[in-house]
């Protein structure tokens, strides 16, 4: 796979022995209400359009998860000029030490990021910018602790992950790149890769021998079930798709206690259970 500079690609700067152990204690989460014209947005998938009704019934209950999971929940009013702009998560990197704001690869989406600026800058400072011609996706970006995993795709560019790095870098963060252009089956990095705390990561197959998980504990999620791979570690629960039982049965195994979601209409938007918060 192709990368970044040895710089910020260093997988020596994935040193896993300074990772914690504990829980994923977010304690908020922000939202955006899907519009009512969430089905024109961008996909690149042919597995149906979504029913609006039962996309409205799906975020309710996501919503409800993440109450139940002891967060504080912002749900910001549905945009109408961004169609997925619901999948808030690609506005934002959100760090323990201070947010970056992206900027989406997708042009019909570049707005979203001031839509959402007044939301995010009331809980962060300092809070920092991406810059023509660097483009990130929050998507692509997988955090596991003190280290940041930057995925470098149709829509997180070379200068975009050089600026993210740079940025994490003066937070205190490491960060390394994984090239997934070239992959087929994911449109971002964190559709095949979760990490769930306790040094575990949830990958899907076809990126599980990347040498850069190496120490950790690895989930590994068949292709026929791959959707799954994107799941989200809240306090003592873990957030997962519906209709994927082994994925889920593995997840007890390891000691997790999964918490599912029927995700269906936004999986024919390219969505994923990540892609709906930004937790912090």
């Amino acid at each position: 796979m192709r990368g970044m500079p040895n710089s910020i690609n260093s997988v020596e700067a994935c040193d896993v022995s300074m990772f914690r152990k504990d829980l994923i204690l977010f304690k908020r989460a922000i939202g955006r209400t899907p519009g009512a014209n969430f089905a024109t947005g961008l996909t690149t998938v042919d597995i149906g359009i979504p029913a609006f009704d039962l996309v409205m019934t799906q975020y309710a209950a996501y919503c409800e998860a993440l109450r139940e999971c002891g967060l504080e929940l912002t749900v910001l009013d549905a945009d109408l000029r961004y169609p997925d702009s619901t999948f808030i998560e690609d506005t934002a990197v959100l760090t323990a030490r201070g947010a970056i704001f992206t900027r989406p690869g997708a042009a019909s989406r570049e707005g979203e990021v001031e839509s959402v600026r007044a939301a995010i800058s009331a809980f962060f400072q300092p809070a920092f910018s991406m810059d023509a011609p660097g483009t990130v996706d929050g998507g692509d970006i997988c955090e596991a602790e003190d280290h940041f995993f930057i995925g470098i795709s149709q829509r997180t560019n070379e200068e975009g992950a050089r600026q993210l790095a740079s940025h994490l870098a003066g937070l205190g963060y490491t960060s390394s790149t994984i090239d997934v252009r070239e992959m087929t089956t994911i449109l971002h990095l964190k559709s095949g890769i979760s990490y769930i705390g306790d040094n575990t990561l949830v990958v899907m197959d076809e990126m599980a021998e990347n040498e850069q998980f190496r120490d950790f504990t690895r989930i590994v999620v068949s292709a026929d079930e791959s959707y799954a791979a994107n799941c989200v570690r809240v306090k003592d629960r873990v957030l997962v798709a519906d209709g994927y039982p082994q994925m889920t049965g593995m997840l007890r195994s390891h000691g997790f206690d999964p918490l599912i979601l029927d995700m269906s209409e936004f999986q024919k938007m390219d969505g994923g259970l990540s892609c709906l918060s930004l937790r912090f």
